[in-house]
């Protein structure tokens, strides 16, 4: 009898335990802000416009750091495991996301893979002996499929912090909308161009290109650090030269020396195009942002698509 006492009272008291940590996670999620951990900078962004206020958005790629690239510190995991939530853009660009997921606690833990529901693309195959091309991950690039994106991201918050859901889908909103106009300026601003031909050192803007019914050349493939053949660089000397473009475009992150040696070659000018990996903090505190960034991309692609 003493023995089924002291079960019951145990019994109470783990439900009592239970019920007040229940209690102090919701308090957390109504007065603390919520902490959301993203890749690298269109993540960041897109994560900041929805959250407004109730969240702290942190960068974890800081800008000059190659995304295609990047591996996580275990500084950089432990900070991820602290988050509610966790936002990247998709396994093909974040290569090591699946070995985080397997390792971190995910019912504390709300992981949003930014692109989910968006079909990739396969992407151009490497100079790398034969090896199957990769999907194409940089659908941000493209602002209707951005717009996806931002819809995942604030589905993502919500399922983490639904206290202040109204208010997330009233930023997502706003923001879609800018998102919206800015697709709008490119369509208006490319729509009577006569020549729809661009070469890039970065094979980056397949989905830009599919948007806007533009064709994209790349020097290189998905990689922005891959040299092209000697053999496959005079094939682009040829075209450049034969298609009169005087326009050839790199990325800010990565070494415009391959684009250089294509324009030297072919008497074009190198002019930037950026996949939008990285904006410094210095750009950030000048107001410089994603639709910033693809505006000037837009003011870019004119010298060629015109």
């Amino acid at each position: 009898m003493q023995r089924k006492k002291v079960g019951i009272v145990l019994s109470a008291l783990i439900l009592l335990g239970a019920m007040s940590g229940c209690s102090q996670q919701n308090t957390k999620k109504k007065n603390d802000k919520i902490k959301i951990v993203t890749t690298f900078y269109p993540m960041y962004d897109f994560a900041k416009n929805i959250v407004g206020s109730n969240g702290d958005v942190e960068l974890l790629i800081p800008a000059g750091t190659e995304p295609h690239d990047y591996e996580p510190s275990p500084k950089d995991m432990a900070n991820i495991e602290e988050a509610d939530v966790f936002v990247y853009n998709s396994d093909a660009m974040e290569t090591w996301v699946p070995k985080l997921k397997q390792s971190v606690d995910s019912q504390n833990l709300k992981i949003v893979k930014a692109s989910d529901g968006i079909q990739l693309i396969k992407g151009i195959a490497e100079e790398n002996g034969g090896n199957a091309s990769p999907v194409d991950p940089h659908v941000w690039l493209d602002p209707v499929l951005a717009k996806k994106e931002v819809e995942n991201i604030k589905n993502g918050i919500i399922a983490a912090d639904p206290t202040h859901k109204s208010e997330y889908e009233k930023n997502a909103a706003q923001y879609e909308a800018k998102l919206t106009d800015l697709d709008q300026l490119y369509k208006n601003t490319l729509k009577n161009a006569k020549s729809r031909v661009f070469v890039t050192q970065h094979a980056a803007f397949a989905y830009l290109a599919n948007e806007y019914h533009l064709t994209q050349v790349p020097i290189a493939g998905l990689s922005p650090d891959q040299e092209p053949s000697p053999s496959k660089l005079g094939e682009l000397q040829k075209y450049v030269k034969d298609h009169n473009i005087k326009t050839i475009y790199f990325e800010e992150v990565a070494s415009p020396k391959v684009a250089k040696t294509l324009a030297d070659a072919t008497g074009a000018q190198t002019v930037q195009l950026s996949p939008i990996e990285g904006v410094t903090k210095e750009e950030q505190s000048k107001g410089v942002d994603y639709i910033e960034y693809m505006k000037k991309n837009l003011e870019a692609l004119q010298l060629s698509v015109k």
